[in-house]
This record gives structure tokens, sequence and C-alpha cells, in this order.
């Protein structure tokens, strides 16, 4: 008998039947795959409904745990005070706080390690770069980045400063830095 495109291939070690006999080997029926996709079809939406209708639930029961105004009611907070005939003083606006415009942490030693300059910036002006480990503002040591940025907040805005800069090649630099405001 001769093979066609249609027909399997006997596996080997396995002679085809006669032509009258049995099939030994058992071949799957497309009948039980009846009524498959309808039944996959129906399960997935069930699942999805119970999903999106429990983390429905699960919005709301946070919500109203949290008090989000307008899924559990009006809010229920105080109504704002009632401003006194008699004005108080008010505290006096912060002074402005100088700033170098660059962001730093700490270096594996002693320093705060320079991790990106703002440009503009009186870092970038003075000639800070990405890589730089400022050791000294003006008279104060720095150990950290808290110490850089205490002893930033001190210098008056405005006013030179003269910075101790360790580069990324290990060459020390001096440069004079005029810290600017915070707006």
């Amino acid at each position: 008998m001769e093979q066609t495109g249609l027909r399997p291939k006997p596996m080997p070690g396995q002679n085809r039947p006669e032509a009258g006999g049995q099939d030994p080997v058992r071949r799957p029926h497309a009948a039980p795959r009846r009524g498959r996709r309808p039944r996959t079809l129906m399960l997935g939406l069930g699942a999805g409904t119970a999903l999106l209708l429990g983390g429905i639930g699960i919005g709301i029961a946070v919500a109203a745990v949290t008090g989000i105004a307008g899924v559990t009611g009006p809010s229920r907070q105080a109504p704002p005070p009632v401003p006194a005939a008699h004005a108080t003083p008010t505290a006096a606006p912060a002074p402005p706080a100088a700033t170098l415009g660059v962001e730093v942490a700490d270096g594996e030693k002693a320093g705060a390690l320079v991790v990106a300059v703002h440009v503009p910036g009186p870092g970038y002006t003075a000639g800070l770069v990405r890589g730089d480990i400022v050791l000294q503002f003006g008279a104060a040591r720095v150990d950290t980045a808290a110490d850089l940025a205490r002893a930033v907040s001190r210098s008056r805005p405005g006013g030179a400063v003269l910075l101790t800069v360790r580069h990324g090649s290990g060459a020390y630099q001096q440069l004079t830095v005029t810290p600017g405001l915070v707006t």
C-alpha cells in the first residue's frame, strides 16, 4: 500500500494491520473535543467576572477603612475654624535657604560624593562634576552628605565659599562657589 500525505506513517517497529483487521494503535477521535470551546469560554468568563467583582469589593473595603470621601459618603471632617475677630500675629516666613545645586551621597571614605549637578546652578558654575568628592566647605570639614547639607544651610546665599574637592582622577582642587537661593 502506498503512503500518501493524508495518512500518517506508521511508527518504527509497528506494522500496519491487514486490510480487514482491527488497528491495535489507539487513535484519538474528534468526538471528545466537541463542547470544549464553549465550556472553556464559559469558565473563563466566570473566572474573569469573579476576579473583577472581587477586586471591586476589595477596593470598596479599602476605601471604607481609609475613609476616602465619595465612596463611603460625605466626609466627616471638622469644619474649618472661624477666624477670630482679633488677629494674632503669624509666624514670619522662613528665611531663604542656600543651595549648591548638587545631589550628594555618602562616599566610600570621608567626603560627600556628588552624584548629580543641576544645570544651571551654583555647583555647575563653580566647576563641580559628577563623581567629585567634597571634602571641605569653607571652614567646615565634610565627612558625610549630611555634613555638607548642614554647612550649606548655615551659609549665607550670595557669599563666596571655598570648596576642597577630590576629582575622580584623584587630583585635589579648591573651587570657589556662591550658594544660591532655593526658589
